[in-house]
């Protein structure tokens, strides 16, 4: 599965270390206009958060998440 983030927040965008438990993606920042690709386990969905640290900046999560039955 593939889910592609596109960053129009006029902002730089951290990903958030524990997307990197689940997805696949790079580790660099995401700039401005730039697409990010990331990349989950089969039969999964991309669950996304994004927030806004004061002293940090823009953050996003990703997390693969499975259709509950």
């Amino acid at each position: 599965m593939k889910f592609v983030f596109f960053n129009d927040t006029g902002r730089l965008v951290k990903i958030h270390p524990a997307t990197f438990h689940g997805c696949i993606t790079k580790k660099e920042p995401i700039k401005h206009l730039e697409e990010r690709e990331f990349i989950l386990p089969e039969g999964t969905y991309a669950w996304t958060k994004m927030w806004d640290y004061e002293e940090f900046g823009l953050s996003i999560i990703v997390t693969p998440m499975t259709e509950e039955k």
